[in-house]
């Protein structure tokens, strides 16, 4: 079965930081396209970041540069998002997505809570 699971969500204070896994089952991240997205309550669905599956390129959201990191393991069945200096506009849940052919692949999310 095709799917992504997160893990590593949960509350911090701002400043803190949180570090995001989505494990792979079924398929491998190697050559797709991966990327991070968050929902805030009342808002639409956002991309967060991204890998390009082209030639590897990271896409960040201004509100995320410099603060959050996106990689995968060397398995190509991980991926990570390492958030750092936390704020309380980061708070929301938190999607993994891929791609199987032109299907995308998304996890089930995982709550991210950032108090201030």
């Amino acid at each position: 079965e095709v799917q992504l699971v997160e893990s590593g969500g949960g509350l911090v204070q701002a400043g803190g930081s949180l570090r995001l896994s989505c494990a792979a089952s079924g398929f491998t991240f190697e050559d797709r396209a991966i990327g991070w997205f968050r929902q805030a309550p009342g808002k639409e669905r956002e991309a967060v970041s991204c890998i390009s599956s082209k030639d590897g390129s990271t896409y960040y959201a201004d509100s995320v540069k410099g603060r959050f990191i996106i990689s995968k393991d060397k398995a190509m069945r991980t991926m990570f998002l390492q958030m750092n200096n936390l704020k309380p506009e980061d708070t929301g849940v938190y999607y993994c997505n891929s791609f199987v052919g032109n299907t995308p692949v998304w996890g089930q999310g995982t709550q991210v809570t950032v108090s201030s």
